[in-house]
């Protein structure tokens, strides 16, 4: 495009200026333009001048020469360019000179901060977090309006205020110093914290803060903190885990009724025992007037009836015991010592099955923290879950089927229960399933003992996982991580020690 012959040259003054400018008469029509309007015409391709300025041109010229005053800063927008023009009246007053400058950048830029102010806002202003910013102290600089609803304070009222002003909790100061410590060594730090709201509810918080540095010296200067309430989650946690604990109750009486006849069974014999050597010491008491030397029979036979009373008082605490009720209570325990209880326990169910149990346990007895009942519920389900495979699998053999009971310590330093049986044991797809509450292979099963052994052991910071033995079975293995193992390391037993379905 190019300038119309009839339109004239500006002042040669002008003619280096950068900016483009023009001279247009009290009608809007261009006059006079310098090289820069010329270049920009061009660079624009369009038509006219006239195009380059604000649509409402005219009106802005009749308004400055009507009131002999400039006008300044006026907005057009054209070939994805945004320039500013300055209408100034000339000496005469028939003639308007117009000066123009690219302001796209800046303009852009400015929208740009503009939006983002907005979305900001909306974020923060409608979150249902806490989003605050801390001087180095902890005290607050800034708050987003979840403060009222999470806190009970306004942002205005936050403002200078310390931490221990507005957070009221249980060990409170040594947490903040942890947090502080841990800001100004790695940069970010969370924290689980239970506080006062203003209204002296009682809530629970999970609170991330990253620290702002300085560039040159790397001190810390804010602190950037988003604060989470999560007391709906921690009271159904605590919730979930007062079911669990009814669910562990119920599947212990359910395992009482199902190992009613074996209680009876042991039960009987020391009651017939002590029946049996009662009699015979009655009838050597009788004899004893004529046969002093019958004493001696009648003093063994006091000294059997009490061992087998104490059995049987043995057996009546360890049924009380698993039977009871309530919390977990955490305490190291002797795995060999809970096993052998176990396997006491369980002994008269194996052999009226046909099934050898058998226990195969560490020289140095290992040491976990564990509930101990809780802790015997879990090895009952699985030596009894071997028992039930071992039936299913009729094997036709020379001698009984085995059920083992191992411990050991593996080369990991890991902790190892492992109970092994000679079922037919499951398929991969099976063996991911068997943990999952609910599923179950047998016809009259609920699906739930494996489920929650899992999760009790789970609960003592172990892992519960099941894998093919080599006796055509399974191998289910209870797992606690090294922290939990009390042995020295001169007392720890290679991994070879304990393979899947071998027995020693």
């Amino acid at each position: 495009m190019s300038i119309p012959n009839d339109i004239k040259k500006i002042n040669p003054l002008l003619d280096s200026d950068p900016q483009p400018t023009m001279i247009l008469d009290s009608e809007a029509q261009v006059t006079g333009c310098n090289p820069a309007a010329h270049e920009l015409l061009l660079a624009s391709r369009l038509a006219s001048p006239e195009r380059l300025l604000p649509v409402n041109a005219a009106a802005l010229i009749q308004a400055t020469l009507n009131q002999g005053r400039a006008i300044e800063n006026v907005e057009s927008r054209f070939a994805d360019r945004i320039y500013l023009w300055n209408f100034v009246p000339l000496a005469g007053g028939s003639e308007v000179l117009v000066r123009g400058r690219d302001a796209t950048t800046d303009i852009l830029d400015q929208e740009q901060a503009i939006r983002s102010n907005r979305l900001y806002r909306l974020i923060t202003e409608n979150t249902t977090d806490l989003i605050s910013r801390h001087a180095p102290d902890g005290s607050f600089i800034d708050a987003t309006p979840a403060s009222w609803r999470l806190l009970g304070y306004w942002p205005e009222e936050l403002r200078g205020k310390a931490l221990g002003d507005v957070f009221q909790g249980d060990n409170l100061p040594e947490k903040l110093a942890d947090t502080r410590h841990r800001l100004r060594e790695d940069g970010y730090a969370t924290l689980t914290l239970e506080l006062h709201h203003r209204d002296g509810s009682r809530r629970w918080f999970e609170i991330a803060s990253r620290a702002i540095r300085e560039t040159y010296t790397g001190a810390v200067v804010e602190v950037i903190s988003v604060s989470r309430d999560i007391t709906a989650r921690v009271e159904s946690e605590e919730q979930n885990r007062l079911l669990a604990d009814e669910l562990a109750h119920t599947a212990r009486l359910a395992t009482l009724g199902e190992l009613a006849s074996s209680i009876a069974h042991e039960m009987n014999q020391p009651l017939a025992s002590i029946v049996n050597f009662a009699s015979a010491s009655q009838r050597f008491l009788k004899g004893a007037a004529d046969h002093p030397e019958r004493l001696l029979k009648v003093d063994d036979g006091l000294q059997k009836i009490v061992h087998h009373a104490n059995r049987a008082s043995e057996v009546i605490k360890r049924l009380r015991a698993f039977l009871r009720k309530g919390q977990k209570q955490m305490a190291p325990v002797s795995l060999n010592a809970v096993i052998s209880d176990v396997v006491k326990l369980c002994h008269w169910e194996a052999e009226k099955n046909g099934v050898r149990l058998q226990d195969h346990l560490a020289a140095d007895s290992p040491v976990i923290t564990a509930d101990p009942v809780l802790l015997e519920q879990v090895l009952i389900n699985l030596i009894r879950n071997g028992i039930e495979a071992n039936v299913e699998a009729k094997v036709e053999s020379s001698r009984p089927s085995r059920v083992v009971v191992t411990t050991c310590i593996n080369e990991q330093h890991e902790t190892l229960i492992q109970v092994t049986d000679e079922g037919t044991g499951l398929s991969e797809a099976g063996i991911r399933q068997m943990f999952q509450p609910f599923f179950t292979s047998k016809p009259k099963g609920l699906g739930l003992g494996l489920s929650m052994s899992r999760s009790i052991i789970e609960g003592f910071g172990g892992f519960l996982d099941a894998m093919p033995a080599s006796t055509g079975g399974l191998a289910l293995i209870c797992r606690f991580p090294p922290h939990q193992n009390r042995l020295s390391p001169a007392h720890r037993t290679p991994d070879s020690a304990l393979s899947p379905g071998d027995t020693p």
